[in-house]
């Protein structure tokens, strides 16, 4: 329901801002949807699961596959947002086809990953011991192989975000900076929840009793980390939402050293990571607020 609330949410207000819609708005409805689905088969299957006592294969790998898919995305997305896309700059050039493949590649290992588990649990009364240890070599290689990529997708975030921020702060974009600020409070605020409940977990773990018991109360582990995801990308879909304006927004420099609040806007605004040195000409229309 959450999903849907903010989904219906967000397209009604990309409806109303057509005209002014960036890309990156279509990136952020793409992944409340992938989302909404993701949690509409997995509640499916549990629900089935519960009634019956039987796994409903369709709901359960539809629902593994929309996670695998709502992962990737978000990493995507968030290294979109801390580079600048529509904020500093309005195209990310080659990094975007370099973006794009590591969240490919990500959610191949990962889709493999996730099934190949489901598959040594479900069926290890079908798979003789040799196989099934087997399975679990590979899905030891292939966890590792996702924990680098998210290690790199990690690092590639706060320092795209550190470099926009400074290059903000540089120019007294104070406004843009702003949201940049919000964005690293979630980001930091996420992390340091995940690092929290990670801890509670492993000392739970050691308690003679728990205080979170996987056989009865398992989901709950699970749960968590849903909620955690989706208040970070609540948060993002308010700081990014469809706006009036949104289109030229990567255009418009603030003149906060004139003592007024001035902004003006140019048709060519080099970004952080613009490295030409060439002048160009820039046709400037000032807008003053009073």
């Amino acid at each position: 329901i959450c999903y849907l609330v903010l989904l219906v949410w967000y397209v009604i207000k990309f409806q109303i801002y057509r005209d002014a819609a960036i890309p990156i708005f279509q990136w952020f409805i793409a992944t409340i949807f992938i989302g909404f689905f993701e949690a509409f088969f997995k509640c499916g299957d549990l629900w089935v699961w519960n009634v019956d006592g039987v796994r409903f294969w369709f709901s359960l790998y539809t629902g593994v596959l929309f996670g695998v898919c709502k992962r990737a995305i978000s990493r995507v997305l968030v290294v979109m947002l801390c580079l600048g896309w529509g904020v500093t700059c309005d195209t990310l050039g080659g990094k975007f086809k370099t973006l794009v493949m590591l969240g490919l590649v990500y959610a191949g290992v990962s889709a493999a990953r996730d099934i190949m588990t489901i598959i040594s649990i479900t069926e290890n009364e079908i798979l003789t011991h040799n196989e099934e240890e087997e399975i679990l070599d590979v899905v030891s290689i292939l966890t590792f192989v996702t924990a680098f990529i998210d290690v790199t997708f990690y690092l590639w975030i706060f320092d795209a975000l550190n470099q926009t921020m400074q290059y903000l702060e540089s120019m007294n974009q104070s406004r843009k900076l702003k949201r940049y600020l919000r964005l690293r409070l979630f980001l930091l605020l996420s992390v340091l929840f995940a690092v929290l409940w990670s801890v509670f977990g492993i000392v739970d773990s050691y308690n003679s009793q728990r205080m979170v018991n996987e056989e009865e109360n398992g989901w709950v582990l699970t749960a968590v980390w849903e909620v955690n995801y989706f208040v970070v990308l609540m948060g993002l879909s308010c700081l990014w939402a469809p706006e009036a304006g949104a289109k030229e927004y990567a255009y418009v420099m603030e003149l906060s050293t004139l003592g007024n609040d001035l902004e003006f806007d140019t048709n060519v605004v080099d970004s952080p990571d613009d490295d030409s040195d060439e002048e160009e000409e820039s046709s400037f229309s000032i807008i003053v607020h009073e």
